[in-house]
């Protein structure tokens, strides 16, 4: 397996990588993060943020508050990631202005 594979592995699924971009303006509640991402489901949100967790990309933050408070922040590797999801932005930004019709 090459190392795109390895990385696709741990980004790769859908939603991962909104919420990493989500986490790069700091610590975010689930239900904050599950709103910033429309259509996804608790369900797909809850999956996602275990692996990512389980990757080392993000931590999990339990505050022993009533009601409990739990925080989800990038780790120093999920904030390496802030460069390629730049990247993919800018590049999304260029292919859609060369696909929008010109009036």
């Amino acid at each position: 397996m090459n190392e795109l594979s390895r990385a696709l592995g741990l980004v790769g699924h859908k939603w991962a990588l909104l919420i990493i971009e989500d986490l790069l303006t700091g610590p975010r509640r689930f239900t904050e993060i599950q709103r910033s991402l429309v259509d996804a489901n608790p369900k797909m949100v809850t999956a996602r943020l275990r692996e990512l967790e389980s990757a080392g990309l993000i931590s999990r933050t339990t505050y022993a508050e009533v009601p409990p408070r739990v925080e989800y922040a990038l780790t120093d590797r999920g904030r390496e990631l802030r460069p390629a999801i730049e990247a993919l932005r800018r590049w999304a930004a260029r292919a859609m202005r060369r696909s929008s019709p010109r009036g």
